[in-house]
């Protein structure tokens, strides 16, 4: 479809969605890895990480961001708890070696 004309700002919002999506999965990665061991149902992370003030749009947001991590193997959520993956574990492991 690259005949089709682009609109005005197309580029732009893409790219700031893009943008917003990664910035939701880092805070849903680091509030999970801050976390471990204890483990959250999706909802209950979600409460956790708005603090309780979640938006219906929050909330697709981060349940989004985990179904991404997930398929990026830096998630997993048996039975509906969302659980770092081992590779998750230690690559926080080597960020935060001294």
């Amino acid at each position: 479809m690259h005949d089709q004309p682009r609109r005005a700002g197309e580029d732009a919002e893409r790219g700031s969605t893009a943008e917003r999506d990664d910035r939701d999965q880092r805070v849903v990665l680091i509030q999970v890895l801050t976390l471990h061991p204890t483990h959250l149902r999706l909802p209950e992370l979600v409460r956790e990480i708005t603090a309780g003030a979640e938006e219906l749009a929050d909330g697709d947001r981060y349940e989004r961001a985990v179904r991404e991590l997930t398929g990026a193997g830096l998630l997993h959520c048996p039975d509906g708890l969302v659980m770092p993956t081992r590779a998750a574990i230690r690559l926080d492991e080597l960020l935060h070696e001294d």
